[in-house]
């Protein structure tokens, strides 16, 4: 239960005088101070100002010439200007390094990304290519690791091969990508220039959890055949339909050769990732143990020729860097509204794992991320990157933690990065044509494992049962269905969640705290204790059209079991019912119709109507609808204290 507003702590003076005024004066009670009338332009602006312009983007522009104006307005745009003109020899050696660490990890990873996505492995060196140097200019975080990531590459993948057979179609799925990668950038910036970055808080951490969990799980599934040397493998993502693929192919599809490779490289993996938990100064074991993987595989079948003997082989990875990728944009024609559906789903997806982790590791060094600033530099990136044969690229959480432990300084570290990728593209991709795709399948395995989070979903079932319903749903609906089933169950129980909250409001019945003149939950405190004669009822939240009528409804089903319990046990009749509206920060005209109708239906029953505390903006619509002076002004009171004094001045006594 949300914990109630604090209310206003009366002081020794104050209860003195409460104690007088029940020996027969009359109660000193303070009015509820009414706000002076707002410019109605003036509220609107506040109201903006505050949705869209809460953390003050204009602040540094007050009091500045014209010329520093423009200089600032540039270095918002592009914060390496900002930051760039305090660079130094000691922070480039910590970015060297960090660059040349996240690059060893990057480079198996786009490998295997790619294949997730249905596209040839040049496309995942690509996008750890242009992105990057983009994200460098326009990001403000300094250690997010920007590249093709396993979730979002296989949401890609999965949305895609929905509309084309990647396989029969080729070219045309290649475009589709890339259209969808253009229209993922668009989102993002238009969410970051519209100041709409609050619209991604609207899928809760719990359905971020179960959906990533579930998403691994997924990924993990999809590299068995890979891993067991399967060569007609099913195109669907449900975990029983990849396990009946499995063993349906159990007696002639496993390639022997292939799991003793995938096997041991795995267990190499996980083994230099348990060297890497045991201390910061090892952080580099599983950051270089994928590149060694790489590196003695693809000798080893070369030697072996393992190849000859059905162990599946990368092959052909195309020379140079990116090739324009402009006229294979879909602009026209039935498979635009496809990529811009697809776009707008990856680029959310893509947008919150980004910003999550840019918000962790600026917490962790205590500097300020800038949401929506993300947001363009995100989209600006992932348009360039469409443009450039690059598909959706965000914030990689492995590759920023290494990042983040190799010590990077600023954003640099993504452009040593892309500059051994672009070594990588012009000199080295022949070199992998050996690379074997079971060491591709156990780098991808070990890299997702850490998403499947059971400690944070143990921590989410104790704290609340509600967002562990949200999370499960999301984790069985990507393990069960489809990652879109997934993400729709994620999105769906997430809105429920908010609906519920403000449809259903908590209210509580407050008693006395012995000894003072404070009200609290009685279910809270169970040594407070009620006042005879009065119900005090708290309401935990605005008042709304949405949830008006429960609102009264269920005030006046508290007072229908206290009067039940009052005749049961032969106590005072209830009299007065108060209701303590701290937590009530706003009102609507449906609101306040309630109210007329609670107060319409105590008359019947005899009950007077008493509110403590209303504020500003309660009172303010309280006053301007006349149901102020329709209630009376004489039953609004500053405290619960005073309407108790006021209701029953021989109780307002300590017990």
């Amino acid at each position: 239960m949300s914990c109630p507003a604090d209310e206003n702590v009366e002081t020794k003076e104050m209860d003195s005088r409460s104690l007088s005024s029940s020996q027969g004066q009359e109660p000193y009670a303070h009015k509820v101070g009414i706000p002076p009338k707002q410019n109605l332009f003036k509220e609107f602006q506040y109201t903006v100002k505050e949705t869209f312009f809460s953390d003050d983007p204009l602040r540094s522009f007050k009091d500045q010439t014209k010329s520093r104006k423009l200089i600032l307005g540039i270095e918002a745009i592009f914060p390496i200007l900002s930051w760039g003109r305090t660079y130094t020899l000691q922070k480039f050696r910590g970015d060297l390094i960090a660059g040349l660490t996240i690059a060893s990890l990057c480079i198996p990873q786009d490998i295997g990304y790619s294949k997730l996505a249905n596209l040839a492995p040049q496309y995942g060196l690509y996008s750890s290519f242009v992105p990057p140097l983009i994200y460098a200019v326009m990001g403000s975080s300094r250690d997010i690791a920007i590249g093709p990531v396993a979730v979002v590459s296989l949401l890609l993948g999965t949305l895609l091969q929905n509309e084309i057979d990647p396989n029969t179609h080729p070219t045309e799925y290649r475009r589709l990508a890339f259209t969808a990668t253009f229209f993922a950038g668009i989102t993002q910036a238009t969410l970051g220039v519209f100041r709409l970055g609050f619209l991604i808080d609207f899928l809760s951490h719990a359905a971020i959890v179960g959906f990533m969990g579930g998403a691994a799980i997924t990924i993990a599934l999809q590299q068995l055949k890979g891993f067991l040397g399967i060569q007609k493998f099913t195109k669907k993502t449900d975990i029983i339909s990849v396990m009946n693929s499995v063993f349906s192919s159990a007696h002639h599809g496993w390639n022997w050769q292939t799991i003793l490779i995938g096997s041991t490289f795995l267990a190499f993996l996980l083994f230099a990732k348990y060297i890497g938990k045991k201390g910061q100064k090892f952080f580099w074991v599983p950051a270089i143990a994928p590149l060694i993987s790489v590196v003695l595989s693809t000798l080893f079948v070369y030697i072996t020729r393992a190849d000859k003997h059905g162990v599946a082989i990368v092959k052909h990875i195309e020379k140079g860097i990116n090739p324009s990728s402009v006229k294979e944009i879909y602009f026209t024609g039935d498979y635009l509204a496809k990529g811009v559906r697809i776009g707008i789903v990856a680029g959310m997806i893509a947008l919150t794992e980004a910003i999550a982790i840019g918000r962790t590791f600026a917490s962790m060094k205590d500097y300020q991320l800038d949401g929506n600033k993300e947001m363009v530099a995100l989209g600006a990136m992932n348009v360039v990157g469409s443009m450039t044969s690059c598909y959706v690229a965000t914030g990689s959480f492995s590759r920023s933690a290494v990042n983040f432990m190799a010590g990077c300084e600023t954003a640099v570290s993504n452009i040593v990065m892309s500059v051994v990728v672009f070594l990588t593209l012009q000199f080295i991709t022949p070199l992998f044509k050996y690379t074997p795709n079971a060491i591709l399948a156990s780098i991808i395995i070990c890299a997702v494992i850490n998403l499947v989070d059971y400690k944070a979903a143990i921590l989410i079932w104790k704290i609340d049962k509600f967002d562990f319903v949200a999370c499960m749903g999301a984790f069985f609906g990507v393990v069960f269905a489809s990652v879109e089933i997934g993400l729709l169950i994620a999105v769906s129980i997430s809105f429920a969640k908010i609906l519920l909250q403000v449809t259903r409001p908590r209210t509580a019945i407050l008693g006395k705290i012995p000894r003072t003149t404070v009200y609290r939950n009685i279910q809270q405190y169970p040594e407070a204790t009620r006042v005879p004669g009065v119900l005090i009822i708290r309401v935990d939240s605005a008042i709304y059209f949405s949830n008006s009528n429960y609102v009264k409804e269920r005030i006046l089903r508290w007072l229908m079991d206290e009067e039940e319990r009052v005749n049961r046990d032969y106590q005072t009749r209830i009299q007065f019912l108060i209701v303590e509206m701290s937590p009530v920060t706003d009102i609507d005209t449906s609101g306040i119709h309630a109210l007329e109708e609670l107060y319409r239906s105590l008359q019947k029953r005899e009950v007077q109507l008493v509110l403590a505390n209303p504020g500003p903006l309660v009172i303010d619509k309280l006053h301007t609808s006349n149901f102020a002076n329709f209630l009376g002004e004489d039953k609004i009171f500053l405290t619960v204290a005073e309407a108790v004094a006021y209701c029953s001045p021989k109780l307002a006594e300590d017990p």
